[in-house]
């Protein structure tokens, strides 16, 4: 037992260790960089995660995942954008995807990724856009969350356009401390939600660190989420929390179990093969820093495979995508 909590206590740290990287802003700034060394050198382990960088090739990707029987949530990777002429084009990204056949069922983004960097009024106008492109074709949008700074912005949005699109909903994270308030303060019958931990690097006076705590708030959360009628996507790789979640039988209330594409692949199919709905989070394009980091601290372990994906930076098999699934 002992053995068992050093080495969840040091996949704890170490996640702490990869959102403080993640969130660095000389790595950021560097990543970013015309010919960025930092990008050349991690992008073979990105292609575990991030499934193309265009559209065209990750269209023909979800294919493959599809025919595995898993539903999909389409994400074009990126954040805290701050240029006009590239907030249009996350925008046409998104329409681009919706208009293609089949249309994924979920597509999510941040609305710094839709100019909230510039004014919450134009992320708001930009989410209808795409809601409403969404609901013509008969799709949900779910918000994704972001920093604790942000999440008035993110809720008040959701709060605004709730009413007029019901096929919005929107993520929120269970280590932050406000977020059992939250829960009275939006709408929840018959939303999607989509409950996460939080990916981000947060005070302890403002969120909860990786820990049994946290795992146990998660659980009460979601347990009010569906006591409140949310149609709850249990959004997690956490394989103790859903063993916990099917001892309960909380995971006979959820709408679905989410994981991120390329994380724990098995651990999600042997919930499939259980017969319990499955989604899988699929991501695309360039801007992938945040993303890469954040999906190495859910899984720590993952390390390992990223830096043996690097070694291997000239064979394609350990990319495959679906592997595992």
């Amino acid at each position: 037992m002992t053995t068992t909590m050093s080495q969840r206590a040091l996949h704890e740290a170490a996640g702490k260790g990869l959102r403080i990287l993640a969130a660095d802003e000389r790595c950021r700034s560097a990543f970013t960089t015309p010919g960025s060394v930092l990008q050349d050198v991690l992008s073979p382990a990105a292609r575990r995660y991030v499934l193309a960088a265009g559209r065209d090739e990750f269209i023909g990707h979800l294919e493959v995942l599809r025919a595995k029987s898993y539903e999909i949530a389409v994400e074009f990777v990126g954040e805290e954008n701050s240029d006009p002429a590239e907030i249009e084009r996350v925008v046409d990204e998104y329409l681009a995807v919706l208009s293609h056949e089949p249309v994924p069922g979920q597509v999510g983004f941040d609305l710094s990724n839709l100019g909230l960097a510039f004014s919450r009024e134009l992320a708001e106008k930009n989410t209808v856009r795409i809601a409403e492109a969404a609901a013509a074709r008969g799709s949900e949008v779910v918000l994704s969350m972001e920093r604790a700074p942000a999440v008035d912005d993110v809720l008040d949005t959701y709060r605004v356009l709730a009413a007029d699109h019901a096929n919005l909903g929107v993520t929120l994270q269970a280590y932050l401390h406000r977020t059992e308030d939250d829960l009275d303060t939006i709408p929840l019958e018959g939303r999607k939600i989509r409950l996460v931990k939080g990916a981000f690097s947060e005070p302890s006076e403002t969120a909860l660190g990786r820990g049994p705590a946290l795992d146990a708030r998660y659980l009460h959360l979601a347990r009010r989420l569906v006591d409140r009628g949310a149609r709850l996507s249990l959004a997690t790789q956490d394989g103790e929390v859903l063993a916990e979640a099917r001892r309960s039988g909380l995971l006979d209330r959820v709408t679905e179990i989410e994981m991120l594409h390329g994380v724990r692949p098995a651990l999600l199919r042997s919930y499939r093969e259980a017969g319990y709905a499955c989604r899988i989070y699929a991501t695309y394009g360039e801007n992938w820093w945040l993303h890469l980091l954040h999906r190495l601290a859910e899984h720590p372990p993952m390390v390992l495979t990223a830096l043996a994906d690097i070694a291997q930076r000239h064979l394609d098999g350990g990319h495959a995508v679906g592997a595992g699934y």
